[in-house]
């Protein structure tokens, strides 16, 4: 296990800048998420610190070794890809332990590495079998487990349950948390996908086009985003954006609609900001606000409705059981204490709501 540094770092191809001076700190033992949109630079990043490319400015180091320079057989790290790369004509056994082999490791301690990874993993029994006999699940254990026996100062994860189900996925999530706490090695994992990103890390680091928006724990980055970027990315479904302007009654949107907000300070009214709420912060309530229900999609714990109400559309999430019907008009009132407003030109977020 060690701590990893990432300090002002910078990558271009050519004249094209993909990361612009990238810095996070991962403390020894932690589970870091890189997340954003495709795109925005996470798997170069991640590369970077594999060494599978070279940076062009900044420093990274892992524990109190610089790394730039350092080739990727000699970082001590293990990398599981998306695609799982396993062999095809090797059994698992022999996938697993095959890093060991060429590192001329003793016979009796790659079996002993190997054995201990498969019981770690439940895949003891699948030992001799090779890979096409295997699901997507299995696979991927494999290639977790050819990481584990490596036993690396730091996992690195590229997107490795983008191939799988929804329900695989979801065991995978589990799995890989649960393996993250029982071997406290630090771990920086990359997704596009903000569900694995809140699910499973310490922290996360959410990028958008080369820079880090914003670092935190994942309840902190759901409660207080830095930003319309990270609000907007950062929970499912995401958050309603409604321009206007903040003025004494509430906030009054482009369209005419007044929205309840806390008082703001006399010094910001009439300034044009964007108001933000999350769907599941509505209630169903008399005397809100009344909107036309468009869509209804029930999934059994709860209801996602979309309603339009002077061309302003919204999704609102309801944990009880309600049922309306398209064209209905019913009445929402937003829990101001849950309101963000944004700067309608940084897009960064207000704090005096």
């Amino acid at each position: 296990m060690a701590p990893v540094l990432i300090d002002q770092v910078k990558k271009a191809y050519g004249s094209t800048a993909v990361l612009h001076g990238v810095s996070i700190d991962i403390a020894d033992g932690e589970f870091v998420v890189l997340v954003g949109p495709s795109g925005c630079g996470k798997s170069t990043l991640l590369r970077t610190i594999a060494g599978l490319e070279n940076i062009t400015g900044g420093r990274m180091m892992i524990g109190n070794r610089v790394i730039n320079d350092v080739p990727p057989k000699e970082r001590d790290i293990a990398m599981v890809f998306q695609n799982y790369a396993l062999y095809p004509h090797m059994t698992v056994g022999a996938n697993m332990g095959f890093s060991l082999k060429l590192r001329r490791v003793p016979k009796s301690e790659t079996e002993a590495r190997v054995k201990r990874a498969a019981e770690i993993l439940d895949l003891s029994h699948l030992l001799e079998r090779f890979p096409r006999q295997l699901s997507g699940g299995q696979r991927q254990r494999v290639a977790m487990g050819r990481a584990i026996v490596r036993d690396p100062q730091v996992f690195l994860f590229d997107e490795p349950l983008s191939n799988l189900d929804a329900k695989l996925r979801v065991q995978m999530r589990t799995e890989i948390k649960e393996l993250h706490q029982r071997l406290k090695t630090t771990t920086v994992y990359v997704t596009h996908d903000q569900i694995e990103a809140m699910t499973m890390a310490d922290k996360i680091v959410v990028m958008h086009d080369g820079v880090v928006e914003q670092i935190g724990a994942p309840l902190d980055l759901y409660d207080r985003p830095a930003n319309q970027f990270v609000a907007g990315f950062i929970g499912s479904p995401s958050m309603n954006f409604i321009k206007g302007k903040i003025e004494r009654d509430g906030f009054k949107a482009d369209s005419g609609i007044v929205l309840p907000m806390k008082t703001a300070p006399e010094s910001e009214i009439g300034r044009s900001a964007v108001y933000g709420i999350r769907p599941e912060h509505f209630r169903a309530r008399e005397g809100g606000l009344a909107m036309e229900v468009a869509v209804v999609e029930p999934t059994g714990s709860e209801t996602l409705v979309i309603m339009r109400s002077s061309g302003e559309e919204m999704t609102c999430v309801f944990r009880e059981r309600v049922l309306p019907k398209p064209g209905q008009i019913i009445e929402v009132q937003p829990d101001t204490d849950l309101v963000h407003l944004f700067d309608m030109k940084s897009g960064q977020r207000l704090h005096f709501s």
